[in-house]
């Protein structure tokens, strides 16, 4: 449960940055502590306060600020603070000794993290002759914004220059920083070194449709998020799920735990056995059974995502008394409330055959089967397959793109229903692939002159009901992938001849009656590549992207769903894909239609040709 939203690597800094910092290394042979500092001249150009050098260290690695020198001048003092945000202390001490007393009280370092390209470039503000003025000297600290965290933790790709100032003043006869901006500013090498992409998890909140029994009660939904991960991860995983869903998804999740409620001890550990005990405030003692290991279910997964090294065994929620409120086994809370408890088959790979028919075959086969009833019969040419959850119902797309059937997978099933007619008058408009939600729900898109229309169908029987996509405007959906919780939409949209991967909320408004859905808050989940062409879900906040960036050649990347990028390993290369297929069990391999035919990515292997002719790959979903 729970993706590995690790990041790349940053490249390495230059000598100086060894001798700001102080590190201190953990090793067989003991530690070594590397200290020191550096003046900085308070004219002249502008001054590079350069990158990090340990983007990739160990995790015993830990770094430390270096306190202000006496006599250090304002640009010493600007590059030191720089220097001290990068530490791994807890509330940044360090970096607060170069702040003058009443900033000390009013910074909130906290409330948000910028993040830029590199570490950003100190310039003192005017000439040599008036750069110090009666009231103190001014430094501007310019540089690239890559992305913003913020004070929920939530990661948002943000790519725009960014400029601020910070003022000094004389303190008691040293120069100290009086004026600066609330939070963090960190170069991409320094934030990928301290911050761990996790998981929180919530509920899914399916409001006017919650009644229906289909709306699971016990769906879990990843909310991603960047935690510092040197100090007390545990802790700050579960102080950080407490603080509620983040903004982008608090509209659409839920979690069982009581508002208000906090931690009663300041530091939470794994104990011998892997189990976690946390004890809450009195606001959770009146959860009963069933709400009380909805609220471990929570814990538990969140936590395993912030402790990938250990596989945590039990999670015991206690009052502050330290008396039992309940325990949550894994097997339990994986059996009850985790990804596969929703979504139970997914043993076959499906696609559309040369002959048009829609075929299936396991993870190690070679020779697929065409699937039991009429879709695999060839009887009906189709160019896309859609599977439900439960391997018991496809929908296929027939070949010109105008018609939409729906059929068990049944020998018994002799007829498809043709239960959506697209009036596109070409084959290149017209519907999209089918894709199947966890609940049961079929979702496709109908493209024509006018625009896009997405529509859902209830069960994959009901009539189709249009979904209003906000701010899509005429704008052209290409494809859909709905994840299995219903809540989360990934869409192609095309406009003006670019290709971008967007991530909507499914919100459920109306009533159980008559309910009203849409498509809320489009987010990119991949910025950087200039066209995409095919995407997947590849986990709980994951998916497998095919696209290119501007000016450079197709590649295959996994992304998250906040936008940053994976530290999964670099996916080989594999020529033309136009489609790509990915489980949310992330141990099944890739599938591809590429130049080479239907083509396999088992974990830790190369891509293998399993069939020459076929179009479409998908999994359950």
């Amino acid at each position: 449960m729970g993706a590995d939203r690790g990041r790349g690597r940053g490249r390495a800094g230059r000598p100086y940055r060894d001798r700001r910092l102080r590190t201190v290394a953990v090793l067989a042979a003991g530690a070594m502590l590397l200290a020191g500092c550096a003046s900085m001249p308070d004219d002249g150009e502008s001054l590079p306060v350069d990158q990090a050098s340990r983007a990739d260290a160990d995790s015993q690695v830990r770094v430390y600020g270096v306190p202000p020198q006496d006599g250090a001048q304002p640009t010493d003092i600007v590059r030191g603070f720089l220097d001290a945000l990068t530490s791994d202390e807890a509330n940044l001490r360090t970096a607060k000794q170069y702040l003058a007393a009443p900033a000390r009280k009013t910074w909130q370092p906290f409330a948000t993290t910028k993040v830029l390209q590199e570490r950003p470039k100190a310039t003192p503000e005017g000439t040599p002759a008036n750069r110090e003025d009666a009231k103190g000297f001014t430094v501007t600290l310019e540089g690239t914004q890559v992305a913003t965290v913020d004070r929920k933790h939530a990661y948002t790709p943000q790519e725009k220059a960014y400029q601020e100032t910070m003022h000094l003043a004389r303190e008691n006869g040293q120069w100290r920083i009086d004026r600066l901006p609330n939070g963090l500013v960190l170069g991409l090498p320094d934030f990928q070194r301290i911050y761990q992409p996790v998981n929180k998890y919530y509920f899914a909140s399916y409001k006017s449709e919650a009644g229906e029994p289909r709306a699971g009660k016990n769906v879990l939904v990843a909310d991603p998020v960047y935690l510092r991960q040197r100090i007390d991860p545990v802790t700050a995983s579960v102080n950080a799920l407490l603080q509620g869903p983040t903004n982008w998804l608090q509209q659409v999740a839920v979690s069982a735990f009581p508002k208000d409620t906090h931690v009663t001890r300041p530091t939470l550990t794994l104990d011998d056995s892997n189990a976690l005990r946390v004890r809450l405030s009195k606001e959770a003692t009146g959860a009963d059974g069933n709400q009380c290991r909805r609220m471990a279910a929570q814990v538990l997964f969140t936590v395993q995502g912030m402790a990938r090294a250990s596989k945590v065994s039990e999670v015991e929620l206690q009052k502050d008394s330290g008396d039992s409120l309940c325990k949550l086994k894994q097997e339990e809370a994986a059996d009850r409330f985790g990804q596969q408890a929703r979504v139970r088959h997914t043993a076959l790979e499906y696609y559309v055959d040369g002959d048009h028919r829609v075929v299936s075959m396991t993870d190690t086969a070679t020779d697929a089967t065409p699937v039991p009833g009429p879709l695999g019969t060839g009887k009906i040419a189709l160019r896309s397959v859609g599977v439900a959850h439960g391997e018991e119902t496809a929908a296929g797309v027939s070949l010109n793109g105008r018609a939409l059937y729906v059929a068990a997978l049944d020998e018994m099933s002799k007829r498809a229903e043709v239960r959506l007619r697209s009036k596109a008058k070409t084959e290149t408009d017209g519907l999209t692939a089918p894709s199947w939600d966890g609940l049961g729900d079929l979702w496709i898109a109908d493209r024509d002159d006018d625009g896009s229309r997405l529509l859902r169908l209830r069960s994959g029987k009901g009539e189709p009901q249009e979904v209003e996509v906000a701010g899509l405007g005429k704008r052209r959906i290409k494809s859909i992938r709905v994840a299995s919780d219903g809540i989360r939409i990934a869409m192609l949209i095309e406009d003006k001849g670019r290709t971008t991967l967007q991530l909507g909320r499914v919100e459920r408004g109306g009533t159980a009656m008559n309910p009203k859905l849409s498509v809320q808050a489009l987010r990119p989940i991949a910025p950087q590549l200039e066209d995409v062409v095919a995407a997947s879900w590849a986990g709980d906040s994951r998916l497998v992207v095919v696209g290119r960036e501007s000016g450079g050649v197709q590649q295959m990347q996994f992304m998250e769903t906040d936008g940053s990028a994976s530290n999964t390993q670099t996916l080989p290369g594999v020529n033309g894909v136009e489609a790509v297929a990915a489980s949310e069990d992330e141990t099944r391999p890739l599938i591809a239609d590429a130049d080479e035919g239907i083509v396999r990515l088992p974990v830790d292997a190369n891509w293998k040709t399993v069939a020459t002719r076929g179009t479409g790959p998908v999994y359950p979903g």
